[in-house]
């Protein structure tokens, strides 16, 4: 199953330079990086980047992704948290995030 990270170009860029990273500011505050489900992200994309050009859509697939844990989040809602930083090797698949019209425009995640 995969899974989706949103990161800023910023963000993207220090993953692609380091080879890893713990995260978007939010991720390092809480102590882990914070991940989306096909379900949900788009919605986190609203919630959280409405606002935000320059994004970048990153797959990665939860099996075997150790150590993972889905932990309740909005409404209770399960969403998987990864409690290590996310490494190059880790992105299966990765695409630029535009927005059109104030809405950001997600490939199909089935």
């Amino acid at each position: 199953m995969l899974i989706y990270k949103i990161f800023r170009a910023s963000e993207w860029a220090e993953l692609q330079a380091k080879g890893e990273t713990s995260g978007a500011p939010i991720d390092i505050a809480d102590g882990y990086v914070h991940f989306s489900t096909a379900a949900n992200v788009a919605e986190t994309a609203a919630k959280y980047f409405a606002d935000e050009d320059g994004l970048v859509l990153l797959a990665v697939e939860a099996d075997g992704l150790e150590p993972l844990k889905w932990e309740p989040a909005r409404a209770g809602v399960l969403f998987p948290h990864l409690y290590r930083t996310l490494r190059m090797a880790d992105i299966t698949w990765h695409v630029p995030l535009p927005r059109t019209d104030g809405v950001h425009q997600f490939p199909d995640l089935e």
